[in-house]
């Protein structure tokens, strides 16, 4: 059993509030804890408005499910927000 971590930064100029920036955070973790069963929370730049982080864990059985699961991820991050991805990492643990 391993542990697959991702984290996104991202960045959304049009954004000109926390609340703006909050709905838009907890509707990205909401999809991806819906669609993909993992953990996911906004991690860190929780007073800039324009700059979201969103870490995202789960459990999996082995690498190459791991690695899947992270691409699935990253194209879905890609096309369910209008936000620039400045960054993303990814670990397994």
């Amino acid at each position: 059993m391993q542990i697959a971590a991702m984290t996104f930064r991202l960045y959304a100029p049009w954004v000109h509030s926390l609340k703006e920036k909050r709905m838009i955070v907890k509707s990205l973790i909401a999809q991806l804890q819906n669609r993909f069963h993992v953990s996911a929370a906004e991690t860190d730049e929780q007073d800039t408005h324009t700059i979201l982080v969103i870490g995202i864990a789960a459990i999996v059985p082995h690498h190459a499910l791991a690695d899947s699961l992270m691409d699935s991820i990253s194209g879905f991050v890609e096309t369910a927000t209008e936000a620039e991805i400045l960054e993303e990492t990814r670990e397994i643990r």
